[in-house]
């Protein structure tokens, strides 16, 4: 079956995980993702490794269903080999820091020459001004993106999501850019540049606490938990900062991720108090209407917590769902790279490894009906050398064993 991007060749330049998160997504949906690395490989080969020798699952988490190619760009064969690549892709993709491409000769000017139709997609920390010369990493793009100071407890620090939205996030904005581009180019016949910056990415999914940073100047915000406001968006825990409230409540044994989370729309009210056994608060005037709830919110949860942490979660989220009420659990990645609605929909996707043997991954999100993705694996380092630069790029054998031995590749 065709892919949807098949034909559309991707030099991936990219490395670690804000790159190559986006380039995944191009060889998921069909692309021909050329992964070029140094000689010595993408550095995650050998971050956080759980064997000794093989591949990490950092990198082969994030590296799947792409060609590896090694090439050393900074010799003067490399620059050659490197333009005559450029000139047979559709998009290239990197994300080192600010002006190295362009240190190395390799100007969008110099780029677009060689091929005017190249969609040049570059990832950095920060877009142009005071900070564009900062070094960016995941929790750093939090910090700056309006996700850390908004997540967390009122009463403690600033908190990391788990999410890696600074990295991977950063990296799906920019498969929306290429994408954008490639259209654009069916009908210019010309490619672009494609700038995504991981502050402004972050930025971008943290929209709602710029809303409500504006609604601040007319109020408190009702519908937040906290006692008191100041003149910025506060941490506000687990409440869903929504028009519809919700919150996290504990369920037995108590471990740490047995929970619920838990949304009391206005017609699930009535359910709810049947459930927790207080039907009259359904009636209660102090109590009935969502305007009547809005100040005691924290006691609405704490009286469902207080049926909830008697039942396992299981249990307390079939209850809930009987009644149509928004809610799911907290699942553990335990509970979820072996959950079997997930692994049956391919969302946690098992593959086979030559070195590592089997391992599972995180499947493509979006769904194409007609072009579904199939998940391979992770390239071995400079294992399609010999398959694009003779079978493509038209070097000979001795060529490419020459460029072994120069340290080309």
């Amino acid at each position: 079956m065709s892919k949807a991007l098949d034909g559309v060749r991707v030099l991936d330049m990219t490395h670690v995980q804000s790159g190559p998160s986006a380039t995944q997504i191009l060889g998921w949906l069909g692309a021909d993702v050329v992964k070029l690395e140094a000689p010595s490989g993408d550095i995650t080969r050998r971050q956080l490794r759980d064997l000794p020798d093989v591949d990490s699952l950092y990198f082969t988490m994030l590296n799947s269903n792409k060609r590896s190619i090694t090439l050393n760009t900074k010799s003067d064969e490399g620059k050659r080999i490197f333009l005559d690549l450029v000139r047979s892709s559709d998009v290239l993709v990197e994300n080192f820091a600010p002006g190295a491409l362009d240190r190395m000769g390799f100007t969008w000017e110099v780029l677009q020459e060689a091929n005017p139709r190249l969609i040049y997609a570059s990832i950095k920390g920060f877009g142009p001004g005071d900070y564009a010369d900062y070094k960016a990493y995941e929790v750093i793009a939090q910090a700056m993106g309006g996700s850390m100071s908004t997540t967390g407890f009122e009463d403690g620090p600033p908190l990391a999501t788990g999410a890696q939205i600074g990295d991977s996030g950063t990296g799906m904005h920019t498969v929306a850019g290429i994408l954008a581009a490639l259209f654009q180019r069916t009908r210019t016949g010309t490619g672009q540049r494609v700038e995504v910056a991981m502050q402004d990415a972050v930025l971008n999914l943290c929209r709602v606490k710029l809303r409500d940073q504006q609604r601040l100047a007319h109020g408190p915000l009702n519908e937040y938990p906290n006692d008191s406001f100041g003149d910025e968006v506060p941490r506000s825990g687990n409440a869903s900062g929504g028009g519809q409230p919700g919150w996290a409540v504990r369920t037995a044994p108590g471990g740490p991720n047995d929970y619920v989370y838990v949304i009391i729309q206005p017609p699930g009210w009535e359910p709810i108090t049947r459930l927790i056994g207080r039907p009259d608060l359904a009636t209660d005037p102090e109590w009935a209407t969502p305007e009547a709830r809005l100040d005691k919110l924290d006691k609405a949860f704490a009286l469902i917590e207080e049926w909830s942490s008697k039942l396992p979660k299981w249990e307390v989220l079939a209850a809930l769902n009987a009644h149509n009420i928004p809610c799911g659990p907290i699942l553990s990645t335990r509970e979820i790279i072996d959950d079997p609605t997930l692994n049956a929909n391919g969302i946690v996707a098992t593959v086979e490894h030559p070195e590592r043997g089997t391992y599972k991954t995180v499947g493509l999100p979006i769904r194409l009906s007609a072009s579904p993705a199939d998940i391979r694996r992770s390239p071995l380092l400079g294992e399609h050398n010999s398959e694009v630069y003779v079978g493509e790029l038209g070097l000979s054998q001795d060529d490419l064993t020459t460029l072994k031995s120069n340290g080309v590749i």
